[in-house]
């Protein structure tokens, strides 16, 4: 499967309990990066619209955690993981797990490729232990989630964080 907006590429890999998002940003990879890093940012832009973001801790380095939670209509949902590595303006390799489900934990690779002229190409791979969690990350809403957030970030970026 794959489905795909005027900018972000989601593909579901039939052989391999893995997503891949694909998505160019018009803001080099110094830009990027520091979004994804800098919790006061990130909080800005992940999700779907008209989720609040709580950061409860975002130690993004080498060997640090995070934990956020996402509210909207009373409800909360908890996130949590482990950075594995993260190298300035080129990768973040993370675990990312939804509280409700604790055994359901992803493995994620962020890589930023510079194109050049003030564009990054960023590629995220999430892998899950079986296809059923892979199915159901993708069935949970992950796909507007994505798609919305990126295009918060579109124009954080805009804006000249």
């Amino acid at each position: 499967m794959t489905t795909s907006t005027r900018e972000t590429r989601i593909d579901v890999d039939p052989d391999v309990p893995l997503v891949r998002i694909t998505r160019e940003f018009d803001a080099p990879p110094e830009k990027v990066f520091r979004a994804h890093v800098d919790p006061e940012l990130f909080a800005r832009w992940t999700g779907p619209k008209g989720m609040q973001v709580r950061i409860d801790r975002f130690d993004c380095r080498t060997g640090g955690s995070y934990r956020f939670v996402m509210s909207q209509d009373g409800e909360d949902y908890g996130f949590n993981g482990v950075f594995h590595e993260v190298r300035t303006n080129e990768l973040i390799v993370q675990t990312f797990a939804f509280e409700g489900m604790p055994d359901d934990v992803a493995l994620e690779k962020i890589v930023l490729e510079d194109l050049g002229n003030g564009r990054t190409r960023l590629t995220s791979t999430s892998l899950v232990d079986s296809f059923e969690g892979r199915d159901g990350f993708v069935a949970s809403g992950m796909e507007v989630g994505v798609n919305e957030g990126y295009e918060k970030l579109d124009a954080l970026l805009a804006g000249g964080s």
